[in-house]
């Protein structure tokens, strides 16, 4: 059900296209962010780890994955993309809990800059006072092979907001 007082979801304005399953140690459906997945700046103190992940039952013609987490509740007008990960091989379907900071994330994962300006996970880190956030963790199957090379960020002056430029080789 939409609530006609809060942004729509991340995704709702997409086509419809086949579901698998994500599964996760960390975080469930509808409940409140762990201190594991907070922020440890801005007034917060948490722990700033990246989610546990588990994936199953997606296409067999997957060539790679994505990962992103996304607030589409955060006051910007966009919301805040909080981990934007790619280059994500076929042959895997886990990420350990901590993985992005940690350095456990397979070979060649491409991590991009999150909306406050880090590479990789960034946790919650909601204004004081503000309503609960929700935040959209997807696990994208993708029928490209992994050669995203490197992002960088587009001039802020132009767009009004950051962003990124993926460019393939």
């Amino acid at each position: 059900m939409t609530d006609p007082n809060r942004p729509p979801l991340t995704f709702a304005f997409f086509p419809e296209v086949a579901t698998f399953e994500v599964t996760s140690d960390d975080i469930a459906d509808g409940a409140t962010l762990a201190n594991a997945q907070v922020a440890n700046f801005m007034g917060y103190s948490g722990e700033n780890l990246s989610p546990q992940l588990s994936w199953s039952g997606f296409p067999a013609e997957t060539k790679s994955f994505a990962v992103t987490v996304h607030d589409p509740d955060a006051p910007t007008g966009s919301g805040f993309w909080h981990w934007l990960a790619l280059n994500i091989p076929a042959d895997v379907n886990e990420f350990a809990s901590g993985a992005s900071s940690t350095g456990e994330l397979p070979a060649g994962v491409l991590e991009l800059r999150n909306d406050a300006g880090t590479q990789g996970y960034v946790g919650a880190a909601p204004p004081s006072g503000d309503t609960p956030h929700r935040y959209v963790t997807t696990v994208h199957a993708l029928d490209v092979d992994r050669r995203l090379q490197f992002a960088f960020p587009r001039d802020r002056s132009r767009s009004g907001r950051a962003g990124l430029w993926i460019v393939s080789a």
